[in-house]
């Protein structure tokens, strides 16, 4: 039997899921302490940026089915939040790479933290950015079905939604290799 808390040993005591997921993944050895907190969000960031991926997918692509009914030459050019939203997904996954091969059993409590803090910027950022690109896309796909005019001001505000998670891409990249 391992240590996995400190006065305990084995699975009584309650294993937190972010340690057993690590064991059954493979990518952690270590007792709970500094390493487990780099690999903790390891598996909430990935999630969360796809969860406001898919919403803005879905609730786009719920306009754009709309839209089609009435002008189905505009579905390529109304692609265009759906495409936007699986961006937000592909944030989340360079972060979660980049702060996988960075853990090793040398890794320092302040390191992991700086690791978590990752996570979360570019999760969080991600969840708003994916759902501000639904609303936007669904309300913009609908709008430019009725009065192509306002395809511009569509793509602009998707604009300024999709740089909501490209600022935590960023911030999660300064955080990680710091």
């Amino acid at each position: 039997m391992r240590r996995f808390w400190k006065g305990e040993v084995g699975w009584g005591g309650g294993l937190p899921l972010t340690l057993l997921l690590c064991r059954v993944l493979g990518s952690c050895e270590w007792e709970l302490g500094e390493p487990s907190w780099g690999c903790t969000l390891i598996w909430a960031r990935l999630p969360s940026t796809a969860l406001g991926a898919a919403y803005g997918t879905a609730k786009s692509g719920t306009g754009i089915a709309a839209m089609s009914v009435m002008r189905p030459e505009l579905i390529m050019k109304s692609i265009i939040p759906v495409v936007m939203a699986g961006i937000i997904a592909i944030y989340g996954l360079v972060v979660a790479v980049l702060i996988a091969n960075s853990l090793n059993d040398g890794i320092t409590l302040y390191r992991s933290f700086l690791q978590l803090g990752a996570g979360l910027s570019v999760g969080l950022s991600g969840l708003a950015a994916g759902f501000a690109i639904g609303i936007v896309g669904d309300a913009g796909v609908r709008g430019t079905a009725q009065q192509p005019r306002l395809f511009v001001g569509m793509i602009l505000i998707l604009i300024f939604a999709e740089v909501l998670g490209l600022y935590g891409l960023i911030v999660a990249l300064i955080l990680s290799t710091k």
